[in-house]
C-alpha cells in the first residue's frame, strides 16, 4: 500500500517543514512496525520549493489468516483462497489508515511543537494513493472528497487490463486530491475515507470506533452531505453503532448552527449519573460462563487449576453454593497475590474454611485433587509445552477425574479482530501456541474418548460468523455422550450488543 503527500513552499517557507509536521526527517528513511505490517516512511524529493513524504505499507496477507505455521501460531484449514490471494498488499484500506494512525499520530492530531502555527495553517497539499478501492466507482469518490475543501478531486479508474480494454475498469481507482487545507483534516479524512471506500475493515468494529469516528470527523462530518453512507460504511454497517454516532453528529450540526458547545445542547442527564452501558470484557464474560456452566453441572466442591491470581476463586466465593474451592498453582508469587487479593488473613472462620490455595504442577498426579465435582483449565492448557500436555491430560482426566471438566482457551482465528494485535503473534508471549476451533475440538474430543468423557462446546464473548468467539470452552462430563455446541446467556448478550 502506498501514498504520497506533496506541498510546495519557498525559500522564506521552504516546503520541507512538512518532516516537521509530520515529525519525519526528509534526510532519514524510517521504519515502524504496525499491527499487521511493517510501515516505511521516505522522502523522494526534499527542496524549498517541493517536499513529497512518502508512506509505503508492507502487508503479508498469508500471515493475516494462517498467523504463521510456528511456536505459537495456528491456522484455520478450511481458510478459502480469497483469504490468501487479496489486494491486501496494494490498495489503501482499513489496514492503511491504522498505519496512518500510527506513524503520524501527532500529524493527525495537528500537534507539532516546532511550528505550532503552521500545523494550524492551511497549507497547499497534494495527496496521491494509485490504488484505491471505491466501492460505488469514481463518482462516490468526487460525492465524499469533494465536498471537504479540495479544488481538485482526480479519480480515475483503473482498467482491469491495459492490454484488453474490452474487460472494462476494476473497481479501483488513482486518486489524486490537491487543494489548500491543514494537514491534520486532510490526514483525519483519509482516516475515515480509505475504509469507507473499501467498504470493509480488517479487524472487529467495536463500541470504541464511533468514537474514533467523532474525533476524526471532528469539523467535517456533522455537515458532510453522504454522513450517512460514510457513518454506516466506516462502522460495518453495525446499526446500534451507526444510530449512536448519527445521534452524536446530529448534537455536534445543532451546536455549530447556534455557535453552542455540545455539551450545552446534551445536558439532560447528570453527570455524576453513568447510564452508559459499557461493554463487557472478555476475562469478565469468560467468568461468567463458568459460573454458569459449573452451577448446570450442580458442582459444590471445585478446583481451580492454574488459579493464577485468584480471579476465578474470588468469583466463586461470592456464590455459596459453591461449598469447597481448591485453587493451585505452581506458581507460589502467584499465590501469594491471590491470597492478598482474596484477604485471607481478614477473612471470617466460615468464609475462609471454604477456601484452600495449593502448590502443584498440572502435569503431575496428585492424590489430594481425586474426588471432587469438578475443574477448571481457564486459560492454562496453551501455556504448557505441547510434549508435556498428555501428562496434564493424565494428571487431571485420568487421575484426578472430576465429574466435570472445563477448559477454555483462545481462539487463534479470531485474533485478526484485535486491531492492535501485530500479524503472526499471539495474545500473550507465554503461549506456547493457539488453537484453531477445529484443533480444541480435535483435541478435546480425544481426550473425552480416551478418558470416558463427553465434551461439549460454548462459545464465549462475540461469536463472529467468519472467525468464531474469541474464546472457545469444552464441557466435559464423565460418562456421557457428546453433547452438542451451546450458546452461553453471557454470549448471546454480547452479540445483541
Amino acid at each position: 500500500m502506498f501514498l504520497t503527500i506533496s506541498t510546495t513552499g519557498n525559500p522564506e517557507r521552504p516546503a520541507t517543514e512538512l518532516g516537521f509536521l509530520l515529525h519525519k526527517h526528509p534526510d532519514k528513511a524510517q521504519t515502524f512496525s504496525t499491527s499487521h505490517g511493517t510501515a516505511h516512511v521516505f522522502y523522494p524529493e526534499a527542496s524549498a520549493e517541493r517536499c513529497t513524504a512518502a508512506l509505503l505499507l508492507e502487508v503479508d496477507p498469508v500471515a493475516l489468516v494462517r498467523r504463521g505455521k510456528g511456536k505459537g501460531r495456528g491456522g484455520a484449514p478450511d481458510a478459502a483462497l480469497a483469504q490468501y490471494v487479496n489486494d491486501r498488499p496494494y490498495a489503501a484500506s482499513s489496514l492503511l489508515s491504522v498505519a496512518m494512525s500510527a506513524v503520524f499520530k501527532s500529524a493527525l492530531n495537528g500537534v507539532c511543537r516546532a511550528l505550532p502555527e503552521r500545523a494550524q495553517a492551511p497549507m497547499p497539499l497534494r495527496i496521491d494513493v494509485p490504488a484505491l478501492p471505491a466501492r460505488g466507482g469514481a463518482e462516490l469518490v468526487r460525492k465524499l472528497f469533494g465536498p471537504l475543501g479540495w479544488t481538485r478531486v482526480d479519480a480515475v479508474a483503473v482498467p482491469l487490463d491495459e492490454q484488453f480494454p474490452e474487460w472494462g475498469d476494476s473497481r479501483y481507482v488513482r486518486l489524486v486530491l490537491e487543494g489548500e487545507l491543514r494537514l491534520a483534516d486532510a490526514l483525519r479524512q483519509l482516516y475515515v475515507l480509505l475504509p469507507v471506500l473499501d467498504d470493509a475493515k480488517h479487524y472487529w468494529v467495536a463500541p470504541d470506533e464511533v468514537d474514533k469516528l467523532l474525533r476524526a470527523g471532528e469539523g467535517w462530518l456533522a455537515t458532510h452531505p453522504e454522513q450517512k453512507l460514510i457513518t454506516s460504511r466506516y462502522l460495518a454497517r453495525r446499526w446500534g453503532l451507526t444510530r449512536q454516532a448519527m445521534q452524536q453528529l446530529e448534537l455536534v450540526r445543532l451546536a455549530e448552527s447556534d455557535d453552542l458547545d455540545v455539551e450545552s445542547i446534551d445536558n439532560a442527564v447528570d453527570e455524576t449519573t453513568d447510564t452508559e452501558e459499557k461493554p463487557v470484557p472478555l476475562a469478565e464474560q469468560r467468568r461468567a460462563a463458568i459460573l454458569d456452566a459449573l452451577r448446570a453441572a450442580g458442582a459444590s466442591r471445585v478446583l481451580d487449576l492454574g488459579c493464577g491470581q485468584g480471579q476465578l476463586v474470588q468469583a466463586l466465593l461470592k456464590d455459596t453454593s459453591f461449598k469447597e474451592i481448591v485453587g493451585v498453582d505452581v506458581s507460589m508469587r502467584a499465590l501469594t497475590i491471590a491470597s492478598r487479593r482474596l484477604k485471607l488473613d481478614r477473612m471470617g472462620e466460615r468464609q475462609a474454611a471454604r477456601i484452600t490455595l495449593r502448590q502443584g504442577s498440572l502435569t503431575y498426579t496428585d492424590k489430594r485433587l481425586k474426588g471432587y465435582d469438578a475443574a477448571v483449565l481457564s486459560e492454562v492448557v496453551e501455556h504448557v509445552d505441547l510434549p508435556r500436555l498428555p501428562a496434564l491430560e493424565y494428571a487431571v482426566f485420568g487421575a484426578a477425574r472430576p465429574r466435570t471438566v472445563l477448559v477454555t482457551t483462545p481462539n487463534v482465528e479470531y485474533n485478526v479482530r484485535w486491531e492492535t494485535l501485530p500479524a503472526g503473534h499471539v495474545r500473550h508471549g507465554d503461549h506456547r501456541f493457539e488453537w484453531t476451533r477445529a484443533e480444541f475440538r480435535g483435541w478435546a474430543r480425544d481426550v473425552a474418548r480416551r478418558h470416558g468423557y463427553g465434551v461439549g462446546f460454548v462459545p464465549v464473548g462475540p461469536d463472529d460468523p467468519e472467525v468464531g468467539p474469541p474464546t472457545q470452552m469444552a464441557v466435559f462430563t464423565m460418562g456421557t455422550a457428546d453433547t452438542p455446541t451451546t450458546h452461553t446467556h453471557t454470549e448471546k448478550e454480547a452479540n445483541a450488543a
